[in-house]
């Protein structure tokens, strides 16, 4: 038991990570973006990377070695659909991503390098398509954890 506690309440931590970093992300993302935020842009990002590979492990851990088992979940079509949503906001991360690492490679290349309004708005567009999609996730769980069916 006290294992399948700690599986949840790093899997807890890892995604509570993941929406500050990615809110952090949002709130950088804006018309004013400096030199300084590019940079601060460049670690959130990589936090964010290293936030969803832990909650991914550590749901993977629950999943395998907590209280409840595999087939628990498994059977669990709201497992199935959190899952998808996870996959779906991991794919959108991706322009985002390589935008910042495109950002960054500029930055070391040229000093102050501030990229562009319209590639701000449309790396902000994509964060804010994760943010938004993020919200059912916890709704998924919960449904899930309680074994409701459709």
């Amino acid at each position: 038991m006290l294992a399948d506690a700690l599986y949840a309440w790093f899997h807890y931590l890892a995604i509570f990570v993941l929406v500050v970093v990615l809110t952090a992300e949002a709130v950088l993302l804006r018309p004013d973006l400096t030199a300084a935020g590019v940079k601060r842009l460049v670690i959130y990002d990589r936090l964010y990377g290293v936030s969803a590979v832990l909650a991914l492990i550590t749901g993977l851990l629950r999943l395998t070695q907590g209280a409840k088992g595999a087939a628990f979940y498994m059977s669990s079509p709201w497992f199935h659909a959190k899952i998808t949503l996870f996959v779906i906001i991991a794919l959108c991360s991706i322009p985002p991503t390589l935008a910042i690492f495109r950002w960054a490679k500029q930055s070391r290349q040229q000093a102050g390098f501030v990229p562009t309004l319209p590639e701000i708005k449309r790396v902000r567009r994509w964060v804010m398509i994760e943010s938004h999609l993020f919200i059912f996730l916890p709704l998924f769980a919960v449904l899930m954890a309680r074994h409701i069916s459709v």
